[in-house]
C-alpha cells in the first residue's frame, strides 16, 4: 500500500464511489465529499497529502469556473497540498488554467486506472517533498534562532553607554565592516550581537570566533574549512568559519593576536570575498558581515611592525569604542542589582540585598576587569553571604595598586582621581569616611565620583 491521504471531491457520487472502491487497496486512508462547501471544514479536521477535485459541480454548468474557485480556495487553506483536476475530455485549456492556478496535475474522464494511480503517487510525493523541505527549513530556521539567542543583556543607562547604542543603531543596518574596542571584559561581545541582532541579518547565524584561541596550524583550516584528504586528520569535507556563517555575521574575537603572516591570508579573503579550502582550488563565495573586536592599539601595533595597516582600513570602517566600567558611573549598581538577582536564585539566596555602604564600595572601586571582575565579585559575596545583607565587607578586591590600570598621575584631574580612589579604599567604601580624610562633604565626593565615572 502507497502512503498517502486522499480527499476525492465530485458531486457525481457513483465517481465518488468508483473512486473510492479503486484507490483504497492503494493509498493509507481514501475519504469523499460531494458538497464543496465542506472543504474548508474537512481540511481543518484532517490532513491531506493530495485532493482529488472535480471542476464542476452545479447541473448544466460547464466552464470550470467552481473548481478554478475551490482550487483558489483550499490553495488558501493550505499552500503545500497537491491538487490533481478531474476534467471532461476537450477541456485541455481549461486544464491548463487549473495548472497555473496552482493544480499539480489532471486528469481526464475517463481515466485509465493505471495512470490515475500513477499520476496520484507522484503527486504525494511531491506532497511529502514540500512537507519535508518546509520542515528542514522550519527546523534550520529554530536552529539559527537558538544559536542567536543570548542570556546576556546589554544592561545600563549612563550617558557613555547610550552614545555606544546610538552608534550601533546607526551603522546596524548597514553592511560596513565594524572594529569595537575596550579594556577587557567590557562586553565586546555583546555589542558585536546587538549589531547583528538589529541588523538586515538577523535571521541568519552570528558565528563567533576567538582569534587568540586559534593555533597558526589550525587557522585556515578553521577559517577556510579543508576537503577530505588535505591532511593527516581531514576524514570528510568541512566548511570554515567564514562559508558557516555565509548570509550572516562574522565576529572576530581578539584580532589584535593574530600573527603577521597570518593577517595577509585573512585580508585576501576579506577583500576577494571567497574561500578556498585547504586542499582545494575551487573558490567558494562568501557573503557575510564583519565584525572584529580587539583590546589593544592596532594603530600603535601599526607603528610597531605588528600589525598590517591595509588589513586596520578593511576591518574599521566604523569604530566602536566601548567604555570601561569605572566611567559609567550608576551602572554599576544598576549591574550589581542585576547580578545579585542572578545569582540569588541560582544559590537559592532570594532575599539578599545590598546596603548603603556596599553600594558605595561598588562605586568606589575603579573595576580594571570591567563587568566581567563584577559579575565574578557579585557572585563571590552572594555564595559566601550568611545574612540576608550584604555589606562593605562581603566584597573582595584586590587593592587598586596591584591592578596594571594603576599609573602615575599626569594632571590634577588624574591625580585628584587617584586620590578618591586612595581615599575610597582606605575607608573600605565607605564614602563619609573617604570625604573626611579627603576634606570634602560626603554630597562634593559623591559629585566627583559621578562627574569622574568613579
Amino acid at each position: 500500500m502507497a502512503k498517502g491521504s486522499i480527499l476525492i471531491i465530485d458531486d457525481n457520487k457513483s465517481i465518488l464511489s468508483a473512486l473510492e472502491i479503486l484507490l483504497m487497496p492503494e493509498f493509507k486512508s481514501v475519504n469523499t465529499i460531494s458538497n464543496p462547501e465542506l472543504i474548508p471544514t474537512e481540511l481543518r479536521k484532517n490532513d491531506y497529502n493530495l485532493i482529488l477535485l472535480d471542476m464542476n459541480f452545479k447541473a448544466g454548468v460547464n466552464n470550470g469556473n467552481e473548481g478554478i474557485y475551490w482550487l483558489s480556495r483550499i490553495k488558501e487553506i493550505d499552500a503545500q497540498i497537491s491538487v490533481v483536476m478531474i476534467t471532461a475530455y476537450g477541456d485541455i485549456e481549461l486544464a491548463v488554467k487549473a495548472l497555473k492556478t496552482g493544480a499539480t496535475d489532471f486528469i481526464l474522464k475517463p481515466w485509465d486506472n493505471d495512470k490515475l494511480i500513477a499520476t496520484i503517487k507522484t503527486a504525494i510525493e511531491l506532497n511529502l517533498s514540500k512537507k519535508e523541505v518546509n520542515s528542514l527549513k522550519e527546523h534550520n530556521q529554530e536552529l539559527k534562532n537558538e544559536i542567536n539567542r543570548d542570556s546576556k543583556y546589554i544592561i545600563g543607562s549612563s550617558a557613555k553607554l547610550m552614545q555606544v547604542m546610538n552608534m550601533v543603531r546607526k551603522v546596524a543596518k548597514t553592511d560596513a565592516n565594524i572594529l569595537i574596542t575596550g579594556e577587557n571584559g567590557t562586553g565586546k561581545e555583546l555589542i558585536a550581537r546587538e549589531i547583528h541582532r538589529l541588523s538586515t541579518r538577523a535571521n541568519e547565524v552570528m558565528v563567533s570566533v576567538d582569534m587568540g584561541a586559534i593555533s597558526e596550524t589550525l587557522f585556515e583550516s578553521e577559517l577556510f574549512g579543508h576537503v577530505k584528504g588535505a591532511f593527516t586528520d581531514a576524514r570528510e569535507n568541512r566548511p570554515g568559519k567564514f562559508e558557516t556563517a555565509n548570509h550572516g555575521s562574522l565576529f572576530l574575537d581578539e584580532i589584535g593576536n593574530l600573527s603577521y603572516h597570518l593577517q595577509a591570508k585573512l585580508l585576501a579573503v576579506i577583500q576577494n570575498r571567497q574561500v578556498c579550502r585547504i586542499g582545494s582550488n575551487q573558490p567558494v563565495p562568501v557573503d557575510i558581515r564583519l565584525i572584529c573586536a580587539t583590546n589593544k592599539n592596532l594603530e600603535a601595533m601599526v607603528h610597531e611592525g605588528l600589525f598590517r595597516e591595509d588589513l586596520l582600513y578593511r576591518i574599521n570602517t566604523i569604530q566602536i569604542e566601548i567604555p570601561p566600567l569605572r566611567e559609567r558611573g550608576d551602572d554599576i549598581l544598576v549591574l550589581a542589582d542585576f547580578f545579585l538577582k542572578k545569582y540569588s536564585s541560582k544559590y537559592n539566596k532570594p532575599s539578599l540585598r545590598l546596603n548603603q555602604q556596599a553600594n558605595e564600595k561598588l562605586l568606589g572601586y575603579p573595576w580594571p576587569g570591567n563587568i566581567r571582575e563584577l559579575q565574578h565579585t557579585i557572585e563571590k559575596a552572594v555564595i559566601l553571604s550568611e545574612g540576608s545583607v550584604l555589606k562593605a565587607d562581603s566584597f573582595f578586591m584586590k587593592p587598586i595598586s596591584n591592578h596594571k590600570s594603576a599609573k602615575a598621575p599626569q594632571t590634577l584631574e588624574d591625580m585628584e582621581r587617584q586620590m578618591i580612589n586612595q581615599a575610597i579604599e582606605n575607608s573600605q567604601g565607605n564614602l563619609s569616611a573617604a570625604a573626611e580624610q579627603l576634606g570634602v562633604t560626603r554630597q562634593t565626593l559623591y559629585n566627583k565620583i559621578k562627574k569622574m565615572g568613579l
